[in-house]
């Protein structure tokens, strides 16, 4: 995609898990307290965080090779939003250079905003205690619409919440459902690729219009630098 793309846009939507926040280790220890309280040994968190993106669905795969048609998925994943909502702050945090992009963008007149899957439950416990959402435009969760990524109708709702035509915003997230529905909403896409990926597919072959490694390097790409 044409740089000129990136640099009339108004507004940049963002990803959460493994694109504004660190969260894999909470999720990974919500897990992991699974693990340990059934008697078996904890895992590292370099096991879940490449899956850290897929929420219940991915903690559970990493700690019990358990897929969602296993008959204890429900009560297991209940489980581990119990265990996740009680530590969900000790040890997330935003990634280097975050706050710093926020700003930049804030200077400049760009609308900022999060699209994400995570459940409403969950995010906005995020967004009370970190100072970083009191800017956001818009904060749209899995559970907002009826349809969650990668479909595109969150992605909509965010543009309609910031008045802004989709057309008008950038998407950047670090798995291949973000590109999904950045690209079906028609927004310019980013793949993040200092985030979690997932373990499916190779970012390249996501067709993001853009691939960056720090999310400073953004503004490059928008030309605000």
């Amino acid at each position: 995609m044409s740089a000129p793309r990136f640099q009339v846009a108004r507004a940049v939507l963002f990803d959460l898990d493994g694109t504004l926040i660190d969260s894999a280790p909470d999720l990974g220890a919500a897990a992991d307290q699974l693990r340990t309280a059934q008697g078996l040994p904890p895992l590292p968190l370099k096991d879940y965080r490449p899956m850290a993106g897929a929420g219940a669905r991915g903690m559970l795969s990493v700690a019990f090779g358990m897929a969602p048609d296993h008959p204890d998925f429900p009560s297991l994943r209940e489980q581990f939003f119990t265990n996740y909502e009680n530590c969900i702050h000790e040890r997330t945090g935003v990634f280097d250079g975050v706050p710093e992009l926020v700003a930049a963008l804030l200077e400049r007149s760009v609308k900022w905003g999060v699209v994400t899957n995570k459940m409403t439950r969950f995010t906005s416990l995020i967004a009370q205690r970190m100072a970083l959402f009191e800017t956001a435009g818009a904060i749209v969760s899995g559970d907002t619409t009826p349809h969650s990524k990668p479909h595109p109708a969150p992605l909509y709702e965010a543009a309609r919440r910031l008045a802004l035509a989709p057309q008008e915003c950038i998407y950047v997230g670090d798995d291949e459902r973000d590109i999904q529905a950045g690209r079906a909403a028609g927004m310019a896409t980013v793949a993040a690729m200092y985030g979690y990926l997932g373990a499916q597919t190779s970012p390249t072959e996501w067709g993001a219009d853009a691939m960056i490694h720090s999310p400073l390097e953004l503004l490059k790409l928008m030309g605000l630098d």
